[in-house]
Order: C-alpha cells, then structure tokens, then sequence
C-alpha cells in the first residue's frame, strides 16, 4: 500500500503516489486503491482515488490525446453549437475549432476559451465557482445557464471507463458534463484506450447516453460488449502522422 511503503522507505505519501504514477507510465505497474499491483496481473477495475493535475494529465499520453483531439475535431466541424467540456482532450480538440467558420462554442473550460480567443468562431463561457485547479467553471449559476440552451454536439472528457459507464474524479464537473449530455442532439465522448477499466469517485452516466466514443485503440471485450449492447458508435482514431 501507499502508506506501508512511505513508511518502510521513509518518505511522504505524495512522493510514492509521484512515483507510482511515474511507474504506471512505464507500465511496470497498474495503481489501484491505495496502492498497485504488478503489471501482468492487473485487477478487473482498478480506481483512481485522486485526481493529478491538469499539467500532468496533459502530458501523459500526448500522442494518443492528440489523435483522438484531431479526430474529433474533425467530426464536428459540420456543426454550428458545439459544447466541450473541461478535460486535456478538449483543451487538444479546441486548437484544430480556432478556425471553423460559422460555428458557436459553448464551454465552462478557461483554458479552452483562452485557445479560441482570437479565432473564428464565438465563444461563451458559463459563468459560476471557478474551480481554481483545473480553471473551469460550474456551480448551479453554470450549470443553469447552458440548461437553457440546446447544442448540435456535445464532446466531454472522462477520467475512466468501464462496462458500467462513465467515470470522472470531481462533483462540480460531473454535473456540468450531465448538464452537456442532457441538453444536446449528438453526444461525444474521447477517451484515451489507458482509461478503459478505469473508475473514479462519480459516475457520470451509462455507456447509453452518448452517442459515440472516440478513443485510441480498441477497447477490452468486456467494454466493447457494453458499448455495442448500447448502440455506442465506437471510433479509433488514426495516429497523427508527424512532419
């Protein structure tokens, strides 16, 4: 466990949980609930208890993310209300919207508002708590003025996936991404393949409220069951090809 091994080793247990998403990385092990467990004996489900920070999310698997961002970007450049969610895939996907014409976004992302500025298409940011870390808003003010909208497509992130549905570490975001889910015609989901089997504190919805799931590479069988029996779209994106 984290604890047993801060104590044997003499150090804190945010230096062990450093280093074991360090290790993870590596795939020299899976982290689980207050702890890990070798790599070629993973666990059915393993959770995530914390949440790393938005820098740390953004560089690891910044290939697989950057295809997937590319991808999707490119399946809703057709339409005109676009609603992305706070993640380090939207906050990707955004740089490729900088330039689509004729085309509102709507977001509770800062940090995805501040890479439109300047570009082509509107942006609206909910109002409401801003949540300081991952510089995004929410709180009901948010939440209750893009109730009263409708969007063509919504495109949200998730921390985790698995046969029982969607998966994120944080309350307030989870409720803006409900809010996304409920008040759109076509619901995106990008989802890098490191997350399937992968759960957090808050369950946001089941595998059949979205519509369809762009990800890196195909997904456990357990999980590809779940999501044909939900009449989920399911999309590989292509590796990005480089200069």
């Amino acid at each position: 466990t984290v604890a047993a091994a801060a104590a044997e080793l003499a150090v804190s247990d945010m230096t062990i949980r450093r280093d074991l998403v360090e290790l993870e990385r590596e795939g020299r092990l899976v982290r689980i609930h207050g702890g890990a467990i070798e790599a070629d004996n993973p666990p059915l489900v393993a959770m995530d208890s914390e949440e790393p920070s938005f820098d740390s999310r953004l560089r690891q698997r910044r290939d697989p993310k950057a295809a997937i961002a590319a991808a999707a970007a490119a399946l809703v450049s057709g339409y005109r209300t676009i609603a992305l969610d706070v993640g380090t895939t939207t906050y990707l996907m955004a740089e490729h919207l900088r330039d689509l014409p004729h085309a509102k976004v709507f977001t509770n992302s800062l940090r995805i508002a501040a890479a439109l500025n300047g570009g082509v298409p509107e942006v609206y940011v909910a109002g409401g708590r801003v949540r300081a870390d991952e510089m995004s808003t929410g709180g009901p003010a948010a939440i209750a003025q893009f109730e009263a909208l409708w969007f063509d497509v919504a495109v949200i992130g998730v921390s985790g996936i698995t046969a029982d549905g969607l998966f994120d570490y944080s309350f307030d975001d989870t409720d803006m991404k409900r809010a996304y889910l409920r008040r759109s015609g076509t619901k995106i989901v990008l989802c890098d393949s490191a997350k399937f089997l992968r759960m957090s504190l808050v369950r946001i919805a089941p595998l059949s409220d979205i519509d369809i799931l762009i990800t890196d590479a195909e997904p456990p069988a357990k999980i590809a069951a779940a999501l044909a029996a939900a009449k989920v779209d399911l999309r590989i994106a292509p590796p990005l090809t480089r200069d």
